[in-house]
């Protein structure tokens, strides 16, 4: 484009102090909110010693026994899951929750798991001109999204510059005393020696449930360790009164904030005795916050060909229009649609698409089809033109495509 600039350098500790003040004043915000409507907040260690009761163990209310009239919340959340043999030291071998606590930038990381953890690890210490090389058990990253979404995102991130194993298995790591030299098995069977400054494990998160006191309320995990629900409607344990949210919930649950957000609101409004939704998860978008970002709503193909669906799919590269070219990055709209017209699914890769996927939840999660989209102009020079243009072809209207 013409500018040439340079970036002298990266202050680390400036940037994480940025970084707290943010979550300070949203978790202040929060506790703002709590006290605004009268809500009690202990800090403390809890079990449950009962269906409807709880033992608190803190500082200032050592051993005081609660008793819940409507009902108790399960929302005590995940933490990384870690790997036999190598265990997490805060600056040579981290996981995603102590990463950004890591002493310092490392030149090298060794990323292991491509789900969108790993994914946004490895693109945020490559933004800070880090060497980084990304693993990942499954033949593709992001191995629950549409194979059009992995396969554009991973072009996406070797343009980067990141070193991408897919299909690919950390066969050893050996930390020393300054970094961890591994050993990985590639999907050609070939073996990499790698020595890096830091091995960052990403390869998914085990919910919390360790002296919670299940077994005295009645409840038992599933074999995964999730609390799973009785009824899905008000996320409802099998012991009545004792609600579940978050990420204690397995599969359909997403394990995503703003899906937290929505299965406590339901369970709020559902102890109030107010009507309320079951959560749609199908109709959750779901953002990995990497450069190109990917984000999606709705069936992938292969989910909506399994389910039965006569399925029509459109494709449109982001530089097919205008703001594409502008941006210059890899990056594409995928469409999921039933053969009666009906949209199933929206999938997006490429610079602001975690911005632009709320347009596409209201088309899945209101059933809308894409003739009743193509009826809807977009505004040019934007990105969301390139989902319009989708729709329109879909719809049987298209412009610049030729079905």
């Amino acid at each position: 484009m013409g500018v040439r600039a340079t970036l002298d350098s990266v202050d680390w500790s400036a940037l994480t102090a940025t970084r707290d003040d943010i979550v300070s004043r949203n978790h202040r915000g929060v506790e703002g909110h709590l006290a605004h409507a009268g809500v009690r907040v202990v800090r403390g260690s809890v079990s449950l010693t009962g269906s409807r009761t709880v033992q608190v163990d803190s500082g200032e209310e050592a051993g005081d026994g609660w008793r819940a009239r409507r009902g108790i919340v399960l929302a005590t959340g995940s933490r990384p899951r870690t790997l036999p043999g190598l265990e997490p030291d805060g600056s040579r071998v981290v996981t995603s929750d102590d990463a950004l606590f890591a002493p310092g930038l490392p030149g090298s990381v060794l990323v292991l798991g491509g789900g969108a953890i790993g994914v946004e690890y490895a693109s945020l210490h490559r933004s800070m001109g880090a060497r980084v090389v990304l693993v990942e058990a499954a033949e593709r990253l992001l191995p629950l999204e549409d194979d059009h979404v992995s396969r554009l995102l991973r072009r996406g991130l070797t343009q980067r510059g990141i070193e991408v194993h897919t299909g690919a298995r950390l066969e050893d790591a050996r930390p020393y005393h300054d970094g961890v030299r591994a050993t990985v098995r590639t999907a050609r069977g070939e073996t990499l020696q790698l020595d890096v400054e830091r091995l960052l494990v990403a390869v998914g998160r085990v919910p919390v449930t360790d002296g919670l006191g299940l077994a005295a309320a009645g409840l038992v995990t599933d074999g995964r360790g999730y609390v799973a629900p009785a009824d899905w409607a008000r996320l409802e344990t099998s012991v009545s009164g004792i609600h579940v949210v978050g990420d204690l919930l397995p599969p359909p649950s997403l394990g995503l904030a703003h899906a937290s957000f929505a299965e406590g609101l339901l369970v709020a409004e559902t102890l109030a005795g107010r009507a309320s939704w079951p959560v749609d998860y199908a109709a959750v978008p779901r953002v990995t916050y990497s450069a190109p970002q990917t984000a999606s709503v709705g069936l992938t193909e292969a989910e909506a060909r399994a389910r039965g669906h006569e399925v029509v799919c459109n494709t449109m590269p982001l530089a097919a229009v205008a703001k594409g070219m502008v941006h210059g990055q890899t990056g594409g709209v995928k469409a999921v649609a039933d053969r009666d017209g009906r949209v199933l699914g929206v999938h997006l890769v490429g610079p602001h698409v975690s911005e632009m996927i709320a347009e596409s939840q209201l088309i899945v999660g209101w059933d809308a089809e894409a003739a009743d989209m193509a009826r809807h102009i977009h505004p040019h020079p934007t990105l969301s033109e390139a989902v319009g243009e989708v729709m329109l072809s879909l719809g049987g209207r298209g412009l610049h495509q030729r079905r």
